[in-house]
């Protein structure tokens, strides 16, 4: 996605930029109007709240809802499964902080939020199914065994950023916004499939409502006010959804003034050799997923990513979820949702993602508060998603247009992961006869397009090519930026 005019008129005359520097830390005295980047802005306290709490807004309900399914299937009791959700918030916050403050060479310094990851859900259910607070204890076990490999993988796990090139990043950021329509779409229709009025015409004109609120306050607004548009969309929406009888008023009647998520409440880890390989591949998955995700920040905010920046990436998720058994959260991964908030509000700073860091971690720590955003009933969400999702679709097609799609066996190879990835939107029962362990990737859309993509790159791309002139950097370069589009 593109930086906004202003940025980029001043930067015209500045001088140019040294593809080896670490693109992550911007070197000192290298701006002529000695301006930081946006990135590295600070905005004033008002502007960073509002802007750090729409961000949280964006991302709630998917640091519960892993939490929702597991506590019930585990055994626990709608108390336990509560106290679950506050430390996944909890631990949400933490690992945001990690990866937008950082310190040594860790966390990517972008506006990158880190919250619960849906890829362990399915192997966690399996690994703790009906063993109560033993299989959480488990559970907590194998993600901090995963979360320290992972650690120790990353500085070399992130130089597999020469295979992603803008055929392979543009087709992975693209099956990333697609991948989350689903999600605004059930959201849309309530979230709760065996509801009696999921999918009813109150609950879908809700979020229709809501797109078009969002829609009208992006048209009418103009600065910051536009800015916040989805997180003032998503309060009118409430409002309304009060008379119209969606509003839930029962989480903040019963929610508690102050609670701590109390060090491994569920007893100590206990790790079990089967239950740690099943979480170690979901944390080659969610680092797979990362890397995408920070490079498609990266082109989004006008600073790509180079090693050191994944790398840094790499180190604050898998650190992150090491620490979260502790607090009594879950393995924590990129909230791609927030990509697109950031592509769309054109708000770059990585402390107004830090003030949302913050905001989660005192609503973990303040389950009163928690409940108030989490008032927000799930169609009004679902309107506002449709847009933040889209646009992070979008920003794909925007990359893809660098990508030299009329060269070589690039658009084929376009064709070929976008296709296998929708496979697991479009049919989700295509690998019902798989084994369970295959379905921790093959369930992810996003996962298996970015190896089909990586892998027919290689093939393509790398792979027997015979000797002349180097490809320019626009067709293989993934930190090639990507055009300023017209606002």
């Amino acid at each position: 996605m593109a930086a906004t005019p202003r940025f980029r008129n001043e930067a015209v005359a500045a001088p140019e930029a040294d593809p080896h520097l670490d693109l992550a830390r911007p070197a000192p005295d290298s701006d002529s109007a000695d301006r930081k980047h946006p990135v590295d802005e600070t905005l004033p306290p008002l502007r960073m709240f509002t802007s750090g709490l729409q961000h949280v807004a964006a991302m709630y309900a998917g640091v519960v809802a892993p939490p929702m399914i597991l506590g019930p299937a585990v055994g626990l009791t709608p108390e336990e499964t509560a106290f679950l959700m506050g430390a996944s918030l909890f631990t949400a916050g933490l690992a945001t902080l990690l990866q937008t403050l950082g310190f040594w060479r860790i966390g990517a310094r972008l506006p990158f939020v880190n919250g619960v990851s849906f890829a362990g859900v399915t192997p966690m259910v399996a690994i703790g199914k009906d063993r109560g607070h033993d299989g959480i204890a488990v559970i907590f076990g194998a993600i901090i065994v995963a979360g320290l490999l992972g650690f120790l993988l990353a500085p070399y796990f992130c130089k597999l950023v020469r295979f992603f090139p803008p055929v392979v990043t543009g087709t992975v950021i693209t099956l990333i916004g697609v991948s989350l329509l689903p999600v605004a779409f059930n959201w849309s229709q309530g979230g709760n499939a065996t509801a009696g009025d999921y999918g009813s015409t109150t609950n879908i004109t809700m979020a229709a409502v809501t797109l078009v609120i969002v829609l009208a306050l992006r048209k009418l607004l103009r600065g910051f006010l536009q800015q916040i548009a989805i997180l003032l969309g998503l309060v009118v929406g409430t409002l309304i959804a009060i008379p119209v009888g969606i509003t839930d008023f029962g989480a903040v009647k019963d929610a508690d003034l102050v609670g701590f998520p109390t060090p491994f409440h569920f007893g100590a880890p206990q790790f079990e050799v089967a239950a740690i390989v099943s979480m170690c591949i979901v944390m080659l998955v969610c680092m797979t997923e990362s890397t995408a995700d920070i490079l498609a920040l990266g082109r989004i905010v006008d600073r790509p990513a180079d090693e050191r920046t994944i790398e840094g990436g790499l180190r604050a998720d898998t650190l992150g979820s090491a620490i979260s058994p502790l607090f009594n959260g879950f393995m924590c991964s990129a909230f791609a949702q927030n990509i697109g908030l950031v592509a769309m509000t054109k708000v770059r700073s990585r402390f107004v993602v830090a003030a949302g860091g913050g905001i989660l971690i005192v609503l973990g720590l303040v389950p009163v508060a928690a409940s108030v955003i989490a008032l927000v009933p799930l169609p009004v969400l679902g309107g506002a998603g449709i847009v933040l999702f889209g646009s992070v679709a979008a920003s794909g097609i925007q990359t893809l247009a660098t990508a030299a799609l009329e060269k070589g066996e690039n658009a084929l190879i376009v064709a070929a992961a976008v296709g296998i990835g929708l496979i697991p939107i479009a049919a989700p029962d295509f690998y019902h006869a798989f084994p369970k362990d295959a379905l921790v990737v093959l369930d992810s859309g996003i996962s298996t397009g970015c190896v089909v993509a990586i892998v027919l790159n290689l093939a393509f791309n790398h792979l027997g090519r015979k000797p002349g002139p180097e490809p320019s950097e626009r067709e293989t370069s993934p930190a090639a930026p990507a055009p300023v589009a017209a606002h």
